[in-house]
């Protein structure tokens, strides 16, 4: 949406928008899924702030890129993105998960705010991304589309048949990006289905994998300009910290659905701001 990669302004827009996730998730009350939505954000500023060709007004242009947030349950990474950057308004964006909310705890397709999917079961967003990008092929559309999936996802079977349609198919308009933070609903991955190396599992499916630092803007914005060689479908292993930046939350997955009472949301606020003097 910007033309010109700011490494600053992206570093002041992420710690910008986790005080949008650490408000919302108190003012609306209830479980909240902290963890993965603060894993998600240098990734997820990158794409709204500087990557993805979109319009805000013009959601629905068929030359638009398209992001896919198949691990449904990372909301609150996405909404306050999606607000920050001018596509969900201020008045609904304060309804989330209020009666009758168009924003609920998972996405709901709704083009009029840049939401391109529905997701909230594990492990479909990717087929769903590849269908629209073998679509524009076929139309010769030089759209790009981007989905993003979370590595206990990676346990789901449909995954896998994805990953094996995406390289036979040369679907070479889409980047696929693994939210790596080493943790999932029950525990951390490793001692659930412990996929020891997802790099050369996804390479030995076809897949240009490209690991990096999830958190390292530079690293994020060599990796997706990086070229794929023609035909081959891209993926970014981006290495994240369940809870990033709230230093009691981070990797501590009892926030991968957890409440903040009043005390722990003032807490979290401060340690925030102590790790953001800058800003």
């Amino acid at each position: 949406m910007k033309k010109c990669f700011n490494k600053k302004n992206l570093e002041k827009e992420c710690f910008l928008i986790r005080k949008k996730i650490l408000e919302i998730a108190y003012i609306s009350g209830g479980g909240q899924h902290l963890g993965g939505g603060l894993s998600m954000i240098e990734i997820m500023a990158y794409l709204y702030g500087y990557k993805l060709n979109i319009d805000i007004n013009n959601l629905t242009s068929i030359t638009r890129d398209r992001f896919i947030l198949s691990k449904g349950h990372g909301v609150l990474g996405f909404y306050p993105v999606l607000n920050y950057y001018g596509l969900i308004p201020d008045e609904i964006f304060k309804t989330y998960k209020t009666q009758y909310s168009e924003l609920i705890s998972h996405p709901i397709k709704n083009y009029n705010f840049g939401i391109e999917s529905s997701n909230g079961s594990l492990g479909h967003g990717l087929s769903y991304g590849l269908g629209i990008a073998h679509g524009l092929k076929l139309k010769n559309i030089s759209s790009h589309v981007y989905v993003l999936i979370g590595d206990g996802e990676c346990n789901e079977g449909s995954i896998w048949e994805a990953a094996m349609s995406g390289s036979s198919l040369e679907i070479d308009n889409i980047t696929l990006i693994i939210d790596y933070n080493k943790f999932q609903s029950d525990g951390a991955t490793s001692e659930i289905i412990n996929q020891r190396d997802l790099s050369k599992r996804w390479s030995s499916f076809g897949w240009n994998v490209i690991e990096i630092d999830g958190h390292n803007l530079d690293d994020i914005n060599q990796a997706f300009n990086q070229i794929s060689a023609k035909k081959i479908p891209k993926l970014i292993l981006a290495n994240t910290i369940k809870g990033k930046g709230i230093k009691f939350m981070e990797n501590n997955n009892q926030w991968h659905h957890g409440r903040l009472t009043e005390n722990i949301f003032h807490q979290a606020m401060e340690a925030l701001d102590n790790d953001n003097v800058a800003y």
